[in-house]
């Protein structure tokens, strides 16, 4: 269903009445597409604290496809590296840095804060780094204009790459007040057009709404995509999966058997039995300046089967409060989007169809964050799933090289919450410091970046996708 107010703000009747009653006055979100794909305009590269990362950052940026600049009036982005903070004293270089151009970013344009990891030893420099992650979601609901504010922590830019070029794209769009930690890990990776070639990827609840677009979304960036839905929506998700060439396989994820046929259809489709260069699992991708460690790049052992990219969006509602709700509409629930998540997630990384090298990206939802009335059964799937990332995450990348991430959508524009009662959806709409819905393609483009084999270095991350929503953490 079409968002009249967003459309009437963009009149010139509608932009008089918001400003005369003050009501929201939503910006329009430019998405990326062929035509627009990157900001218009420089970067602006500031400093606040000791320049740890200068000479090693600033070639990174250099690679954004933006031109990086120590001085604009106009910027389309800024970054500001501020993981030198080392004591509360020193965030007054924060406040020095941005203050004089918070005002001149132009609309839709990225603030990037970087971070690093909390100290164990240095309670001064945790107390100071801590501290932006506040500044940083606060300034997020300030800035307006379509602006986003986000939070890297990282150790040492390289293997941050993808998530700057992410959040310094329009692929980020409806993505802000996040905070996102960066491991180690190794840098140098190429990026092409078609990151995901010679991959196989599965995505569950692919017929229509997000997983119709993350399927397409992954399509697009080079991999095969297995499409699973229910049987009932059997018509629907070959429909889905011809546009983009992907492979079809109607199953209930909550089958005895679902990950015994999820494999056999891995490995049925193309590209499922190897890389496209032939080699038995290939590599996370072709390595650029700086290289990449074998341990980081290798993938698979034998060749057959493997998957590369899971994506676990197949989820249901049946909502009603708990003092209402009978055992069934809880059960059915949990069962789809908690424990056939956690049932075939661990028998394929036992079987090993999730190749060395892959990852595993999970939907939750910020109703798992923050609660809703009338959602007891879902809101704990969604949080249930944030437990399993988060506990999962470290012993599948030790294990299996394998990384686990979710996607928390906030209200996004699809079939299910057009069914929504009006003023329930209008509140959905506005209650987020963009002020309006998100799209199908800002969960596919963040899920896209997850998928991408330079974010190797970014696990046990749940990272939502609701224009930061005024509900939730």
């Amino acid at each position: 269903m079409a968002d009249r107010y967003l459309h009437l703000t963009r009149t010139a009747p509608g932009r008089f009445l918001t400003r005369r009653l003050g009501l929201p006055a939503p910006a329009e979100l430019r998405r990326w597409s062929p035509g627009f794909p990157s900001l218009d305009g420089p970067l602006l590269h500031l400093t606040a604290g000791a320049p740890g990362h200068r000479e090693d950052l600033a070639a990174l940026l250099g690679r954004t496809g933006l031109a990086v600049t120590a001085g604009s009036p106009r910027p389309a982005a800024v970054v500001l590296d501020a993981t030198g903070v080392a004591a509360p004293g020193e965030l007054a270089e924060v406040h020095a840095a941005l203050h004089p151009v918070v005002r001149g970013v132009a609309p839709g344009g990225r603030i990037v804060l970087l971070g690093a990891p909390l100290s164990a030893e240095d309670h001064h420099q945790a107390a100071a780094q801590q501290a932006l992650e506040g500044f940083a979601r606060s300034l997020g609901k300030e800035a307006g204009r379509g602006i986003t504010v986000n939070l890297v922590r990282l150790t040492r830019p390289g293997p941050a790459e993808s998530t700057l070029r992410f959040l310094l794209s329009p692929k980020s769009a409806y993505v802000s007040g996040q905070v996102v930690e960066v491991g180690p890990g190794e840098g140098g990776f190429a990026f092409p057009e078609r990151p995901l070639e010679g991959r196989t990827a599965l995505v569950t609840g692919a017929a229509r709404g997000i997983g119709a677009a993350v399927a397409a979304t992954l399509a697009r960036d080079g991999a095969e995509v297995v499409c699973l839905d229910v049987p009932g929506l059997a018509d629907e998700l070959a429909r889905t999966a011809e546009g983009f060439g992907g492979t079809a396989l109607p199953l209930d994820i909550t089958a005895p058997d679902a990950a015994e046929r999820i494999a056999a259809a891995v490995a049925a489709a193309p590209g499922g039995a190897g890389r496209a260069d032939g080699s038995p699992g290939g590599t996370v991708g072709t390595a650029g300046e700086g290289g990449a460690s074998e341990a980081a790049g290798t993938r698979g052992t034998d060749g057959s089967g493997g998957l590369d990219v899971l994506v676990h969006n197949a989820g249901i509602t049946r909502d009603r409060k708990l003092v209402n709700m009978p055992a069934d509409r809880w059960s059915s629930v949990l069962d789809v989007n908690l424990g056939a998540v956690v049932d075939t997630t661990d028998a394929l990384l036992r079987s090993g169809t999730l190749r060395r090298g892959s990852t595993v990206i999970a939907t939750a939802s910020i109703a798992g964050l923050a609660g809703n009335a009338g959602q007891t059964n879902y809101a704990a799937s969604k949080a249930g799933i944030v437990g399993l990332v988060r506990s999962l995450a470290p012993r599948a990348a030790a294990g299996h090289g394998v990384t686990v991430n979710a996607v928390a959508p906030g209200f996004i524009e699809t079939g299910m919450t057009a069914a929504v009662p009006l003023l329930i959806r209008e509140a959905g709409r506005r209650m987020n410091s963009l002020a309006q819905g998100g799209l199908p393609a800002d969960v596919a483009e963040t899920t896209a970046w997850l998928a991408h084999p330079a974010s190797a270095a970014v696990n046990g991350q749940v990272v939502r996708v609701c224009g930061q929503s005024l509900l939730g953490a």
